[in-house]
């Protein structure tokens, strides 16, 4: 096989593949060999036409696409590593050649993965910040903890105040009509989450358990119901229960309760222990991004818009899964939302464009420095997984393979770590 690589604009090119016509004869038994099985011709049983027999009838032409079927895959993949190419995208295949007796010859149109100009990305300069563990903030974590293990008891004489949860019914209208979305019953809504349309929670505010009452809104005019937008709507609400949280203290018999700690002053040295490890991390994180960000920002690449466009269809497959566990399928999504999937995909572009550029960058850079992963690191990562999620290694590398990028994705995980590490250490702090 003769491979010949020849660039026509940034990061496209044509391979021309020629492929000896031993292997084109061989393709062609192994097309024969399948097509005579579905042949019937008077005088001989099925699947037993003999090859002459067969292309003086059919012609020998009749098995060129399943021959091909057998050798563009190989030869392809086989000239891509040989041209030493990365392609981004399914090529466009040219049959230049194709006839018994004959090598097969073939161009293939191919998109390949952008070269980056890195610019300066050792030494970068990012400016830091202090991530401090104030009094303030272990007393937010208490208070989170405190509500988390909250008593609900229901308000039988007095009325809603904030923080209250209210059980009720509600149906919504516009113009006089009842609106798709805006009706429930036996609802549960914490009064001050805000989670209801602006003014609607307000309202509530002094009702009694078993009373009706009449909420006006105005909906937001960059509201993500489209035909809601700006639109007055009235609410008829039926108060059901009121329910009330209270609070436990914060004291010995609390931290027996929730805890393995004998005194409050043990959990709550616990709890500081906890918020500077997470506070540690954030730092860390807080610095990996300003030092990646800076190194991409050094970087150039014209990057092919089809690496955009495959990014943007897997950010979309995440979104349609984390709604699929919500039960809501992706297009009762678009149409409660009135958003077209062209408009969907262009909420996702500009992170799709920063995540491409930035893995282009971080690639390059293992590159240029030979970082590697080890198979010891990677036997780290699936003994770590393992632990985590109780399975063993063995399951764990089964559920790796029989999913995409499988294996591959885990290296390229530990590279991209080990690449931002590398990064973070050949930094100065400004």
């Amino acid at each position: 096989m003769t491979v010949k690589w020849e660039k026509i604009e940034a990061n496209v090119g044509v391979l021309e593949v020629e492929v000896g016509q031993d292997k084109v004869a061989t393709a062609l038994d192994q097309a024969f060999k399948k097509v005579v099985k579905r042949v019937n011709l008077p005088g001989f049983r099925k699947g037993k036409v003999p090859r002459k027999i067969f292309e003086a009838r059919f012609g020998v032409e009749s098995l060129y696409q399943d021959a091909l079927d057998v050798l563009l895959p190989e030869a392809y993949s086989s000239a891509v590593v040989e041209a030493q190419l990365e392609p981004v995208d399914r090529p466009q295949i040219d049959i230049v050649q194709m006839e018994a007796g004959k090598p097969l010859v073939f161009k293939a149109t191919v998109t390949v993965k952008p070269e980056v100009d890195l610019g300066v990305y050792k030494g970068i300069t990012y400016t830091d910040k202090d991530f401090v563990l104030t009094e303030e903030r272990i007393a937010e974590e208490l208070e989170k903890i405190r509500k988390g293990h909250a008593e609900l008891q229901v308000v039988e004489d007095g009325t809603v105040e904030a923080g209250d949860l209210v059980v009720m019914d509600f149906k919504g209208y516009v113009d006089g009509e009842a609106f798709e979305g805006g009706e429930a019953e036996n609802y549960q809504l914490e009064i001050g989450s805000n989670t209801f349309v602006p003014g609607f929670e307000d309202q509530l505010i002094g009702a009694k358990a078993g009373e009706s009452r009449e909420v006006i809104v105005t909906f937001p005019a960059d509201y993500h119901v489209k035909s809601l937008a700006g639109k007055e709507a009235k609410f008829d609400v039926l108060v059901h229960d009121v329910k009330r949280k209270v609070l436990p203290e914060l004291d010995d018999e609390f931290a027996k309760d929730i805890s393995e700690f004998e005194t409050f002053e043990e959990f709550k040295a616990d709890v500081v222990k906890k918020l500077e490890h997470d506070l540690a991390h954030e730092h860390e994180h807080y610095v990996q991004d300003a030092v990646v960000e800076a190194v991409v920002a050094q970087a150039s690449a014209e990057i092919p818009e089809v690496m955009f466009e495959q990014e943007i269809d897997s950010e979309i497959k995440e979104f349609e899964s984390r709604l699929s566990s919500q039960g809501i399928p992706l297009d009762a999504y678009q149409e409660f939302t009135g958003t077209t999937m062209e408009e969907l995909r262009e909420q996702f572009r500009e992170e799709a464009q920063k995540r491409v550029k930035t893995s282009l960058v971080l690639d390059a850079v293992a590159r240029a420095e030979n970082i590697q992963v080890t198979e010891d690191e990677v036997s780290a990562e699936l003994q770590k997984f393992a632990e985590s999620t109780g399975l063993e290694i063995g399951r764990v590398v089964q559920l790796l393979q029989s999913r995409d990028p499988g294996l591959m994705g885990l290296r390229a995980q530990i590279l991209s770590r080990k690449t931002v590490e590398f990064l973070v250490e050949h930094s100065v702090r400004a």
